[in-house]
């Protein structure tokens, strides 16, 4: 074939460029043209500088601990019978972020999740509750003595199964101070 024409080629079409990027439209383009001014380039660096501290800003606060949003699918937990607790005792369950007490008026059981974002609150040795991701204070009873937690500890509702063994519901609250007779 001559005329430097291709073979699908007519001979009223544009003959074909071999090098696509010496379009005269690709050169004319905003979006392939380099910075035209100082300003130009700082604005450019300014735009990559900010999205570059939103990504770093989302990865760290993907690392900063995580509430416990979703609720359990089992909230009744048997917590065996109550005459192996003995009158004066705390007995912390981690696997279900509790404390279970026993006095003389009875039993009581105080979820250790503090009602800030969700951590769970150390019990310290003098029967105080402290939050170790955010600074929340609470007595012993639960209440709140400092720190940015909005609310008490939640005292969870307690009951006696069939089978005579203490019952924890962590999805039923009770007013503070109350117990439960076994």
């Amino acid at each position: 074939m001559g005329g430097g024409y291709a073979m699908n080629q007519t001979p009223s079409d544009p003959p074909l460029r071999e090098d696509a990027s010496e379009s005269p439209a690709l050169h004319e383009s905003p979006r392939f043209a380099p910075p035209a001014t100082r300003r130009d380039f700082l604005g450019l660096s300014a735009t990559w500088a900010a999205v570059i501290a939103w990504v770093a800003a989302a990865i760290g606060a993907l690392r900063l601990p995580m509430p416990a949003v979703f609720p359990e699918s089992n909230s009744k937990v048997k917590l065996g019978p109550p005459h192996q607790y003995k009158t004066g005792s705390a007995t912390f369950f981690p696997e279900m972020s509790l404390w279970l007490f026993r006095d003389a008026q009875g039993f009581y059981a105080i979820s250790a999740v503090c009602t800030h974002l969700g951590c769970i609150a150390a019990r310290k040795e003098d029967g105080r509750f402290a939050c170790p991701c955010h600074g929340s204070k609470f007595d012993p009873n639960g209440k709140v003595t400092g720190g940015p937690a909005p609310t008490a500890l939640r005292w969870l509702a307690l009951s006696i199964s069939p089978d005579g063994q203490l019952i924890v519901d962590k999805q039923r609250t009770v007013s503070l101070g109350s117990r439960f007779q076994a």
